[in-house]
């Protein structure tokens, strides 16, 4: 069960004029902690509503993924109207996000020069592919994982460049962003003055490499791609055992020894060419070869085992259907359910925060286009301001 208390962003209202997925990403994150969350739409939708199949009697599964928790607002923008409503709800905000173009919201009146000029409170982020700075650039998640090097060192050896299986440029965005409006809001309670947040998919990427880019700038070298092993610790990667394969890591000398006695070869510990983690670093691939030698005489389950005793990092590789049915996933609810006014009963990626030790609830499931343009123009507006259709 959900707390429902566990919603420490309540009060707080997020004008989200983002698509596709960088920015409702970033706006749910916002809502699956308590923010009310106003998705504004064109009377067309936002295009992911679109994106199939799969389907769910209509609705996209896609789209559903990254709107839950968020009220559907349908303004024109082109409109004079719909301009006017869009403008009053940014004063009754505490945070806009949007993802347009870079240049785009200018030219609407809506960018957070102006905005912040009459509400110097608002805390305002634009997520695009390169920064504001570069309006021409194309902002998608694959082209960013291309120019950030991230398909550089995702392929298995010898193969070619390599997209990482999920649109992580376009998640890690809208993370970074989450983060920065937090801290912004943070700030906002104590100088009551807000912030603009700046959030390209490419720098998003450049900021995951960590180690790899600390590699690059000691050696100059930039570097290639391990496949399914660590690039500086071993072994640290995926080994075959008698009937599948495992991940195991033995990132210090004392876990080599320990795994080492564990697979039977203690010799392995004994032999000076591995003494250390550089010198097993360099023969990584005589080393997985003496270890897979020993691991293909069990099955996976079986060494699963020895290994847990032994006190070496090491687990099963599970495909979607088998990681969501996993003990750990059960455990924190990260399968959950709600009822869409459309679809029908509906499957959903749980919460990954468990605060006090209960996740966050989900409160409303995603929208229907233009479902609480009345509703949320009264509550936020007051009167019966509306000028765009539900």
């Amino acid at each position: 069960m959900t707390d429902e208390k566990v919603q420490p962003l309540a009060g707080v209202k997020v004008l989200d004029f983002s698509h596709a997925l960088a920015g409702p990403y970033c706006t749910m994150l916002l809502a699956d902690l308590g923010a009310d969350v106003a998705k504004v739409e064109s009377p067309g939708g936002d295009q992911t509503r679109s994106w199939g199949p799969p389907f769910i009697e209509g609705e996209s599964t896609y789209f559903m993924s990254v709107n839950r928790n968020k009220r559907s607002v349908v303004l024109d923008l082109k409109t004079e109207g719909g301009l006017s409503d869009a403008m009053a709800l940014a004063m009754a905000s505490d945070v806009v996000v949007e993802n347009f173009k870079p240049g785009a919201m200018a030219k609407l009146g809506l960018d957070a020069a102006r905005l912040q000029g009459m509400k110097p409170g608002l805390v305002y982020a634009s997520i695009s592919g390169y920064g504001q700075d570069q309006p021409t650039l194309v902002g998608y998640d694959q082209i960013a994982q291309g120019t950030s090097g991230m398909m550089s060192v995702n392929a298995p050896p010898g193969a070619g460049p390599t997209k990482v299986g999920i649109p992580i440029a376009d998640i890690t965005a809208g993370m970074f962003t989450a983060h920065a409006i937090l801290a912004s809001l943070f700030e906002r309670d104590r100088s009551g003055k807000g912030r603009y947040i700046d959030v390209s998919l490419n720098d998003s990427l450049l900021a995951l490499f960590t180690y790899q880019a600390g590699r690059l700038f000691a050696t100059g070298e930039s570097p290639k791609s391990d496949g399914n092993h660590h690039a500086t610790i071993s072994p640290y990667g995926t080994f075959a055992t008698r009937d599948s394969f495992l991940n195991l890591a033995a990132a210090t000398d004392g876990q080599f020894a320990r795994l080492s006695e564990a697979i039977g070869a203690p010799e392995l510990a004994r032999d000076e060419r591995f003494a250390t983690n550089a010198k097993r670093q360099a023969l990584r691939d005589e080393l997985t070869r003496e270890i897979e030698r020993r691991l293909r005489t069990k099955t996976r389950e079986e060494w699963l085992v020895v290994l847990e005793r032994a006190g070496i990092p090491a687990g099963p590789i599970f495909d979607l259907a088998e990681a969501f049915s996993a003990p750990a996933a059960k455990r924190h609810q990260m399968k959950t359910e709600i009822d869409h006014p459309v679809a029908g009963r509906i499957t959903q990626v749980g919460a990954p925060w468990k605060i006090d030790g209960a996740s966050p609830p989900i409160r409303r499931p995603p929208p229907t286009l233009g479902q609480h343009t009345s509703e949320l123009l009264r509550e936020w507006l007051g009167g019966d301001r509306r000028h765009a259709p539900d």
